[in-house]
């Protein structure tokens, strides 16, 4: 079966200090199912200080889906990667980098490398769609995520240097 590289970047803005929108970003619970507009459960595993498993069950079309993602983090560049290790899109990356912008502001830098299995090769104009629908659906999400992570972290006392 054919394999698609889609590659796509956006940024989303955050009234939050840098390094508390990391710290949030990167505290990964069950609850975060929250998110996500499908039924969805979260189970996260701490293989090391800056290594993170999660196994995420979905259930599309009734049928049950279980992604394992790894997380690896990187502190001190207020970033992140999360790599998927099995399920429908196994060996897909993305990239996750936190910038100050305020004391009080910051913003998210993503970059997502999906791969896609397809029956036959995609023309460039269904992998143009394809990388736009991608873009478009994690940034929707990150838009809803930036709301909570404001509405939960957004009125507290943060000392940045």
């Amino acid at each position: 079966m054919p394999v698609s590289s889609v590659r796509f970047r956006f940024r989303q803005a955050f009234r939050v200090p840098a390094k508390a929108a990391y710290e949030w970003c990167t505290d990964y619970q069950p609850s975060d199912a929250r998110f996500f507009e499908q039924k969805w459960r979260r189970e996260v595993r701490r293989l090391a200080k800056d290594a993170i498993l999660l196994t995420e069950t979905t259930w599309p079309g009734g049928r049950t889906c279980v992604i394992q993602r790894l997380v690896r983090l990187s502190p001190q560049d207020l970033a992140w990667t999360n790599t998927h290790i099995s399920g429908p899109f196994r060996h897909s990356q993305y990239w996750y980098r936190i910038v100050p912008d305020a004391p009080r502001r910051s913003h998210l830098e993503f970059t997502g490398m999906r791969l896609i299995r397809t029956p036959r090769s995609l023309s460039p104009a269904q992998k143009t769609r394809l990388t736009d629908q991608e873009r478009r659906g994690d940034s929707a999400l990150w838009h809803r995520i930036a709301r909570a992570l404001e509405r939960e972290i957004g009125s507290r006392t943060y000392s940045e240097p």
